[in-house]
């Protein structure tokens, strides 16, 4: 198992996953307009505003209308032919790219477009879980499970880029022998999949 607490600095990347086709919503969500930003844009500035580096954008369905939103970020884009087979497609993808740009990186973390309370303070608390912790996967907790966004160490990169059919990641962060530290983050558990969640979406702005 690794152990970042010794590890300085502890060096990963990020994976966003947003190839989905958004059939719930009608149109794509990646492109939502949330707070004057489209959705994806939000999340890749989660992102770029963490210690995360390089940040590997996954796109499918929609592909060319989501490029030209992304074309003034410092992102890397990895497209998969393979995305109606659902979240593990898009998994593979990113973190394979994330092999190919380093071998040197010791983690990725694993971010959803489509949460609107994901941001670099769930970033840094993720990082801090599992560096006091000393486990190897540390996952935001919620809804009695855990989920993305999740901080893997690179002895899980083989599993991942292993994984089949749509649900991800989601064995692995709930099987009861994995390592994980959990972070109890309830403002996650929203996620954008149809026109009554975005109606029904607020804010949270810190007071």
């Amino acid at each position: 198992m690794s152990d970042i607490r010794s590890a300085a600095p502890f060096r990963f990347g990020a994976v966003i996953l947003a190839a989905g086709a958004s059939t719930r919503m009608g149109s794509p969500k990646q492109l939502l307009q949330l707070e004057g930003r489209p959705l994806i844009v939000r999340a890749v500035e989660s992102a770029l505003a963490s210690p995360a580096w390089p940040i590997v954008v996954v796109l499918g369905a929609h592909a060319p209308q989501i490029r030209p939103v992304l074309s003034r970020l410092p992102v890397l884009i990895a497209e998969t032919p393979e995305w109606s087979e659902g979240m593990a497609a898009s998994l593979r993808a990113g973190v394979n790219t994330l092999r190919q740009f380093s071998r040197a990186l010791d983690g990725v973390l694993v971010a959803l477009c489509d949460q609107p309370a994901f941001s670099a303070d769930v970033i840094a608390q993720l990082i801090a879980a599992q560096s006091s912790s000393g486990r190897s996967i540390a996952a935001a907790r919620f809804n009695g499970r855990h989920a993305a966004p999740a901080l893997f160490t690179r002895d899980h990169f083989d599993a991942l880029c292993h994984l089949t059919g749509e649900t991800g990641a989601r064995d692995l962060l709930n099987n009861p022998a994995s390592p994980v530290a959990p972070v109890e983050l309830p403002s996650l558990a929203l996620d954008l999949d149809t026109p009554a969640d975005l109606a029904s979406y607020r804010p949270i702005h810190p007071s």
